[in-house]
């Protein structure tokens, strides 16, 4: 991860579909690569494309209407195996966020190892974000980590929640080793204090 994330203003992809499970975003068949690349060709594979690979047009994905880098899902996204790929997939198609009222804690997770930043909101507001959504599809939302908020084009705005140390990760643009370096001076202070007192 090398990305820094502070704010991202994009217009949105709505998905209003709940329960939306890591099969259905990267379906087992395609998880064979073994690195991160690739994977967003068959994010949403079998609600994105036919038997014979011809693109859906009733998908929301292959609606050139709809594009941007955030994914706007129904509740409990995520769901289902604990596939980091589907993380990869969204990441690897170009979405840096995903805004829905709830996440399973494994795609939570992994998203925020893998760049991907998932926006708990309440049910009103995912319901207004719809709804501003299919009145303009080229409305753009604001996403601020710094100040951990989400604004919508009519003025609407709520905050959410992230763990201080995945917050300061992709801020910085951090992996776990990357975060240990930054602390490389305050540890070394550390064993100097420790090794001192042990004297």
């Amino acid at each position: 991860m090398k990305e820094n994330f502070t704010t991202l203003i994009s217009t949105t992809v709505p998905l209003p579909v709940e329960n939306i499970d890591t099969d259905q975003i990267i379906p087992a068949r395609f998880l064979k690569a073994t690195t991160r690349e690739g994977f967003g060709e068959n994010l949403f594979r079998d609600w994105r494309y036919d038997g014979d690979g011809n693109p859906k047009s009733d998908f929301i994905l292959n609606d050139p209407t709809f594009q941007g880098k955030i994914l706007v899902a129904g509740k409990n996204f995520g769901c289902g195996s604990s596939r980091e790929h589907a993380a990869w997939a969204l990441y690897d198609y170009g979405f840096r966020v995903v805004i829905s009222s709830f996440f399973a804690d494994i795609f939570k997770n992994n998203s925020l190892n893998n760049a991907l930043l998932p926006v708990q909101v309440s049910d009103a507001f995912l319901k207004n974000t719809f709804q501003l959504i299919e009145k303009n599809p080229q409305a753009q939302v604001e996403v601020n980590l710094e100040t951990q908020t989400i604004t919508l084009p009519d003025g609407n705005s709520e905050t959410f929640e992230i763990n201080p140390y995945k917050k300061a990760c992709l801020i910085n643009g951090y992996d776990d080793i990357d975060y240990l370096l930054s602390l490389r001076d305050e540890i070394k202070e550390f064993d100097i204090k420790a090794a001192s007192l042990e004297l």
